[in-house]
Formats: C-alpha cells, sequence, structure tokens
C-alpha cells in the first residue's frame, strides 16, 4: 500500500540557522510549561522518538529505525539532503466523544522533527522507507560519490 509523500504543510529547511530557531523555540515551550502546565504531571519534554542508525554491509547501506508508536504512517514526512535525513510528523491525541479528566498523562503527542546526520553519502534516489507495528525503517544505499545537493522525498510504504 503506498501511502502519502507529499511534501509536509510546513516547510522544514535543513541549516543550522534553522536549528538555532529551533530549540529557542523548544526552549521557549519548556518554560511556558514549567508554570502553565498541570501540577501532576512531569515536565514535558517534547515527542522525541527514539532513533537507531546502523551501517550494513550486504546490502552496502544505513538503516534508521524509527520508533513511531501511535503516529498515522500518512503523517509522517522524509526527506534526504545531502548528508542529512530529515523525519517530521505528528503523533494525534486520540478524539474523545466525551468530557476527560486526566489523573496521569504521560504520552506525548503532537509534531516531531528528527534531523540525523549521516556518516556517509547515501543514493537518496535508491533510498526506502517502510512501516510497520509502529516501527519506521529507512533505508539508504551508502554512495561513494557525493549526492546531488537537491532535496529528494521519500515515500512510505507500509509493510501489509
Amino acid at each position: 500500500m503506498l501511502l502519502r509523500a507529499e511534501p509536509p504543510r510546513y516547510a522544514v529547511p535543513i541549516s543550522p540557522r534553522d536549528d538555532i530557531k529551533r530549540l529557542h523555540s523548544e526552549l521557549e515551550q519548556v518554560f511556558n510549561e514549567l508554570w502553565h502546565g498541570p501540577r501532576f504531571t512531569a515536565p514535558r519534554r517534547g515527542f522525541r522518538p527514539r532513533i537507531d542508525v546502523v551501517r550494513t554491509e550486504q546490502p552496502d547501506e544505513l538503516r534508521v529505525t524509527v520508533d513511531l508508536a501511535g503516529v498515522d504512517p500518512g503523517d509522517v514526512h522524509i526527506a534526504v539532503h545531502e548528508r542529512a535525513l530529515l523525519i517530521t510528523g505528528q503523533r494525534r491525541r486520540p478524539h474523545s466523544e466525551c468530557r476527560l479528566s486526566y489523573h496521569l498523562m504521560e504520552i506525548e503527542y503532537g509534531p516531531f522533527e528528527c534531523r540525523i546526520g549521516l556518516p556517509e553519502h547515501v543514493d537518496p534516489d535508491g533510498t526506502r522507507a517502510a512501516y510497520e507495528r509502529g516501527l519506521l525503517t529507512v533505508l539508504l544505499p551508502v554512495a561513494s560519490a557525493p549526492a546531488r545537493q537537491e532535496r529528494v522525498l521519500i515515500q512510505v510504504r507500509s509493510a501489509r
């Protein structure tokens, strides 16, 4: 099943200046939540998916695995640019028809952005991604020469 791979609704450039803006925004959010968050919750760190990056020899590629439990594959966007992999998306809070009274809030929802520096040059055109049982696996073939300098969007395929 082919899932949508259109660019995100919000542009996510990859540059050091954007990293500084993102960090500033995240720090602002943390300080706001310290004073305005519910008293029974732990301080929110934001939704930060866990990531593994490994290099395989046969085939010669980088394998990036991202824990995205509860994230709709249609809400995940992947881009490869130079020696960076950008994964963005959103884990949406389930909608309830009735009024809720929280007693404990540990699951984090909202938008996320994973910017992963790649240790080697990769072939963006050969990159593929699959989403199965809450795990996103991105396979990036290692290239012997630097790739072209344009951003390439990767389609996420469901393993089912």
